[in-house]
């Protein structure tokens, strides 16, 4: 009776970790002024880590300062990835 919705879960948790990203992911990173850095992956989408080193989250087309000055504007919000990708090493595999 309830072995169907079992099965289709596992399933869905097997086909998210496919998708797990890694730092190869990451082609450019932006000091910003308020000591975050935002990490631009290889899609555009954009993820925003703290000085702690924690992802976090950033709407959509907000308007960010780099250390330098110059202006970018956020391209997608990817805390879940970019949480996996600072997560990588600490695993402790």
């Amino acid at each position: 009776m309830y072995r169907k919705p079992i099965i289709a879960a596992f399933a869905v948790v097997v086909a998210l970790s496919s998708f797990a990203a890694d730092r190869s992911d990451i082609v450019k990173s932006y000091a910003l002024k308020d000591g975050s850095t935002l990490h631009v992956f290889r899609d555009g989408k954009m993820g925003v880590e703290n000085p702690f080193g924690r992802a976090v989250d950033v709407k959509a087309g907000q308007v960010l300062e780099a250390k330098d000055g110059s202006k970018l504007t956020m391209n997608g919000n990817e805390v879940i990835r970019l949480e996996q990708v600072l997560n990588e090493g600490r695993r402790g595999h």
